[in-house]
């Protein structure tokens, strides 16, 4: 369940522009999301290899280039489809939780 979110996290923060690495992995910290290195890497190798990903290099004053990921239009459908998804499971866990919680 947790890679099916950070698959949806991700394309949700490049869907208002693209991000390094580095930048979306501050953004998980920022919202008290722990997710290791690596763990972010391999996601965004896997969605460019499906499509949903695309990338592009930009020089840096900080240091070497930068590898910037950007929303492709799969990425742009991918993403519809699982906040889609992500709306009835939302809904059915409100739902649950009413159920436990008698008033």
């Amino acid at each position: 369940m947790r890679k099916g979110v950070l698959e949806y996290l991700v394309l949700l923060m490049l869907r208002n522009g693209r991000a390094y690495p580095s930048e979306i992995i501050s953004r998980f910290e920022e919202a008290n999301l722990i997710v290791v290195e690596g763990t972010v890497y391999t996601l965004l190798n896997r969605l460019k290899k499906e499509g949903k990903l695309d990338y592009e290099w930009q020089e840096s004053r900080e240091g070497p280039p930068r590898k910037y990921f950007i929303l492709t239009p799969i990425g742009e459908e991918a993403l519809t489809d699982l906040e889609q998804s992500w709306d009835e499971i939302a809904c059915v866990v409100q739902s649950i939780k009413n159920m436990s919680n008698p008033k």
